[in-house]
């Protein structure tokens, strides 16, 4: 899990294609990150984790299908960008 020597990004991954290019250019500018499915994000990770920003890297289905894969709601009212 997390070093503690480290402030951590999140990446929250639904299946996109570029989730692994987004993880190394930010590794590239000296930025700890890790990558997570959107599935184990719930709000008992997110406790553990502590992170300082957090990315929602998009998948292949559209955010306006009904049944699409969706961040959980507490992801937005963290108060970290």
């Amino acid at each position: 899990m997390k070093n503690n020597s480290y402030e951590c990004l999140l990446i929250v991954d639904f299946g996109s294609q570029v989730t692994q290019l987004i993880a190394r250019r930010l590794r590239e500018l000296n930025v700890y990150c890790e990558i997570h499915p959107y599935q184990i994000v719930n709000e008992k990770f997110l406790s553990r984790l502590s992170p300082k920003a957090i990315i929602l890297s998009g998948g292949p289905d559209s955010v306006t299908r009904d049944g699409s894969p969706r961040a959980h709601p507490f992801i937005y009212e963290l108060g970290v960008p």
